[in-house]
């Protein structure tokens, strides 16, 4: 009999991919839960159903209230809360239910102290303050850690702590409200070109770095966490290598043939000024290793944008972007 997978957020960006690498594996079969209209898993009942419902053996919490920069600053109390809602209710229906054989928690490197140094280490989590504008969300999945970790001291309740570096990659969510980084750029880039503007202005100094995962590399990593033996104390998902942003918009400006100038607002906030990890805890308990280069994955990335932009009307998005 195969293993029985609920997904939560299968909907989602890295819900497709997870439910997609899960399926490839045969002794595994996936079980999506889909969006807060279908499952509002901030309600205990809805939880509670799903579970009785499905009866899983495995379940991946992905669902997230989430959002880029401006989305976070304009709705710190929603994203803590339904965060903390949801896993809060998930763990604990999981427990009750008693049939559960592995937990898997994915959480956000926003978790990470804003000054931390470079490569982010998991021992690293708690020793500051996440960068302002991400804290509520950070807060919210590094609390849910730490609810795992007692969990399992107490109840002896089996659950593994993933933290993704920033994910990109084919359906990823441009809707620039509350879309990431690559996304937002490819978009901004496209409007530029569209309306022949010559120069783009973007948020910061351009100096800050980030770490990009391939939403595919990141899929592989979860479904091998399902039966991975360890404990759940923090792993590290990434590549272990950064880019600047000045440098990731020369690059994307080259892919899509944008000749303008780009041009920063250091006005604007760079966000947490560097993100890195250190992904050996990964490779050694995991036996996970990143195998896609940025130049591949953002070539990809930006085919999917433009062989999809029609069928998801990407252009009505022209309106909001400056």
């Amino acid at each position: 009999m195969r293993t029985k997978v609920l997904v939560t957020g299968a909907n989602g960006f890295l819900g497709k991919a997870v439910c997609k690498n899960i399926r490839n594996v045969n002794k595994y079969k996936v079980l999506p839960l889909h969006g807060k209209s279908e499952w509002d898993l901030t309600k205990q009942k809805y939880v509670d159903y799903a579970l009785q419902q499905y009866e899983p053996d495995v379940v991946v919490h992905l669902a997230a209230t989430v959002g880029g920069i401006g989305a976070n600053k304009e709705n710190p109390g929603l994203f803590m809360y339904d965060n903390l809602c949801m896993g809060m209710n998930l763990i604990e229906s999981c427990r009750k239910y008693g049939k559960l054989k592995k937990f898997v928690m994915v959480g956000t490197v926003c978790a990470y102290p804003k000054f931390t140094p470079v490569p982010f280490k998991e021992s690293d989590l708690w020793n500051g303050y996440p960068e302002e504008t991400n804290a509520p969300y950070g807060i919210a999945k590094k609390a849910l850690m730490e609810l795992l970790i007692a969990y399992k001291s107490q109840y002896n309740f089996n659950a593994v702590n993933l933290i993704p570096v920033n994910m990109y990659g084919p359906n990823d969510n441009f809707n620039p409200e509350i879309s990431h980084v690559i996304p937002a750029l490819i978009l901004k880039i496209d409007r530029a070109m569209h309306v022949g503007k010559k120069e783009i202005e973007l948020w910061g100094t351009g100096e800050a770095s980030r770490e990009f995962l391939y939403v595919d590399d990141c899929a592989e990593a979860i479904t091998k966490s399902i039966e991975a033996e360890v404990d759940p104390s923090p792993i590290n998902i990434g590549t272990g290598k950064e880019i600047k942003i000045k440098d990731l918009i020369t690059r994307l400006a080259k892919l899509m043939g944008y000749a303008g100038d780009i041009k920063f607002n250091s006005d604007l906030p760079d966000g947490q000024p560097r993100r890195c990890l250190d992904t050996k805890k990964a490779t050694e308990e995991l036996g996970f290793t990143a195998k896609t280069s940025l130049h591949e994955g953002l070539k990809n990335t930006v085919s999917w944008y433009y062989n999809n932009k029609e069928q998801y009307k990407f252009n009505d998005y022209f309106d909001y972007i400056q």
